[in-house]
């Protein structure tokens, strides 16, 4: 095997030429790629005392919730993160569509921008639970709109559907409240009308005594799942916005250079290696 001293001092001129060519070749399109910047957005799952009916007006189990949200609850969130929705909205938000170039006409244009977003973003749970919203884009002022709008619209959603079920059951709870409230003047007028007749029964005032409790307690329910229902307690707990960054992270440069630099070399080892074997074989 040949001394790579040896290797050196004779092949050094070609090594350099393979080293030099090959880093300018990669300096070329490096130059030509188009820059990206990323925008990274961070929040926490806020705990699901906030959205909890029993959480909120007990104050015996306030204090057994966590100050944030479960690794489950960020679980649902990235979820819902990989449906189109999100960037279907944040495409029209911000006319992505034009901002691509996108050659495609109406909702063609729209979702092709959207699919072009999703593939320019990643939704993630950091080692801290923490969800991270990452977008690149070549211009550093929308990339962090973008994705605050991202982490806006996934508030928005689950929100919606927390205020979705509470509406349901304040619906279901008007609905059991005025059937009740039915029974109990039904019953009401029977007593008023027993009163006169002195054929008062002591099982009667009872029932109505009972209804008037529950009637009393279907509306302490209705109020307070309204509550929940006005409010739209949040899903997210922003911890930092996204903001404008000054330098590109796409292409990395610096690290690309490097490693060409390294196979370059051992490259022009192995070909001026193999070419004195061949020598020593003859």
């Amino acid at each position: 095997m040949p001394d790579l001293f040896y290797l050196v001092s004779k092949w050094w001129k070609q090594i350099l030429a393979i080293v030099v060519i090959s880093m300018v070749a990669v300096s070329i399109v490096l130059y030509l790629m188009p820059v990206k910047y990323l925008s990274t957005a961070t929040a926490l799952p806020a705990s699901s005392f906030a959205s909890d009916k029993a959480g909120i007006f007990s104050n015996n189990i306030q204090e057994l919730y966590p100050a944030t949200g479960t690794p489950e609850d960020l679980d649902v969130i990235i979820g819902t993160a990989q449906l189109d929705t999100v960037y279907l909205a944040v495409a029209q938000q911000f006319n992505l569509a034009g901002h691509y170039k996108v050659k495609e006409q109406g909702d063609a244009a729209t979702r092709k921008a959207a699919y072009l977003l999703k593939i320019n973003t990643k939704v993630i749970r950091s080692a801290y639970n923490e969800l991270k919203v990452k977008v690149w884009d070549g211009d550093k002022t929308l990339a962090p709109q973008m994705a605050n709008a991202i982490i806006d619209k996934l508030q928005a959603i689950h929100q919606d559907l927390q205020s979705s079920n509470n509406t349901t059951l304040v619906k279901s709870l008007w609905a059991g409240k005025e059937k009740m409230q039915k029974d109990f003047d039904s019953i009401n007028n029977y007593l008023r009308k027993a009163v006169l007749d002195e054929d008062l029964s002591v099982n009667d005032v009872a029932r109505r005594t009972s209804l008037t409790s529950q009637l009393q307690q279907y509306e302490k329910l209705i109020n307070e799942y309204q509550l929940l229902v006005d409010n739209k307690p949040p899903v997210l707990i922003i911890v930092e916005k996204a903001r404008v960054t000054d330098w590109p992270d796409k292409p990395k440069q610096l690290p690309i250079l490097v490693a060409t630099f390294i196979l370059s070399l051992l490259f022009a080892f192995f070909v001026t290696l193999l070419i004195e074997k061949r020598k020593s074989m003859r």
